[in-house]
């Protein structure tokens, strides 16, 4: 199935997401944003090879998720600073994305961009509306919405919530020092 769309999708997917492996995480294992994230680390090698897929995906004209996804991941990679990341095309291809896989869980990363592009209470809005309340990165991004907007008490309970259902070490860390971060 080497010429199969969805399967070019997914392989682009997986060189991009790799691609950003080394900025991740610091040496001593703390959680890097991708917006923190020092792009000298980046393999732009693995970029290359997954920009190229997008666009040959593209020419193909058969979108579908993976497809989508890998194009979202190749907008953030080519941006050369955070600052400089095209949050309305990623809105777009999330749009996009909710016609091919209506979930909430992409409304909630959606909803990420759109915090970018409309603001917090924008996003906070829609995120109020999920029903994820078993999904970690819910009550983390509702956190980080509710943070943004300067509703700490807020904030702090759902990063509780968050730390309440991960066990992984690094979010747990990263999510424990924003929630201590956050002003009184």
């Amino acid at each position: 199935m080497p010429d199969e769309p969805e399967v070019l999708g997914l392989l682009a997917l997986m060189l991009l997401i790799d691609s950003r492996r080394h900025a991740r995480t610091t040496n001593s294992g703390d959680l890097v944003l991708l917006a923190d994230q020092d792009r000298a680390l980046w393999d732009r090698a693995l970029i290359a090879e997954g920009q190229s897929i997008v666009r040959d995906c593209l020419h193909r004209n058969q979108p579908g998720p993976y497809q989508i996804q890998a194009a979202i991941n190749a907008v953030h990679s080519d941006a050369p600073t955070a600052a400089a990341t095209d949050w309305r095309q990623i809105l777009q291809l999330y749009d996009q994305l909710l016609a091919f896989t209506p979930t909430q869980v992409v409304e909630i990363h959606r909803a990420v961009a759109l915090a970018e592009i409309r603001g917090a209470s924008d996003a906070l809005a829609v995120v109020e509306t999920l029903n994820l309340r078993d999904y970690y990165l819910f009550h983390a991004v509702r956190a980080e919405l509710l943070s943004r907007v300067s509703r700490n008490e807020d904030a702090r309970r759902a990063f509780d919530a968050a730390l309440a259902l991960t066990t992984n070490p690094a979010e747990r860390t990263f999510m424990e020092r924003a929630r201590n971060a956050l002003p009184e």
